[in-house]
């Protein structure tokens, strides 16, 4: 399953459509203003909220939280010692882990589960400008879950890189 996603940074109200290969509305991030923390709800073509998304507070290292029906479903981290600037863990409620790496900020990274491949974020296949694609390769994996890691790795890099260009 490929889904395009128009690329923006994400901000407090931001709203943007995510589409299938076929160009479709599929999701929504519906950015959610006037709150103490980044949040935002993913949303089906509906309205149906499929999964929250919100920055944990009081968090050494910026933490990003996903929750499915009030319950947490994963949480996102930079990875504390890894060579790679851009490697992410996401820890699943059932223990489970995720690795995210590669170019965050260039949209060209991969999550992984255990070695093998389950979405790929890349710019690659794609002519439009400031656009981005979300490959979904494993047919039982959950769209819906790693379109959400993928909007949080971006988030929290693009925060990373604001950061440090204060500080610099």
């Amino acid at each position: 399953m490929r889904f395009l996603v128009y690329d923006r940074l994400l901000g407090f109200g931001d709203d943007y459509w995510i589409e299938d290969a076929e160009g479709n509305k599929a999701y929504l991030v519906d950015g959610k203003a006037m709150r103490l923390r980044d949040t935002w709800e993913l949303k089906d073509a509906q309205g149906r909220v499929l999964i929250d998304i919100h920055q944990k507070m009081f968090a050494l290292r910026d933490t990003m939280v996903i929750e499915r029906g009030g319950e947490p479903l994963a949480t996102i981290r930079r990875k504390r010692l890894s060579l790679l600037r851009n490697h992410y863990r996401v820890l699943l409620a059932d223990g489970t882990e995720l690795d995210v790496s590669g170019r965050i900020l260039d949209r060209e990274f991969a999550i992984e589960y255990d070695g093998e491949l389950l979405a790929v974020a890349s710019r690659r296949w794609l002519t439009v400008r400031d656009t981005y694609g979300v490959d979904v390769v494993r047919d039982d994996a959950d769209p819906a879950l790693l379109i959400a890691l993928t909007v949080c790795v971006i988030h929290l890099s693009e925060k990373e890189r604001e950061k440090e260009a204060e500080d610099g």
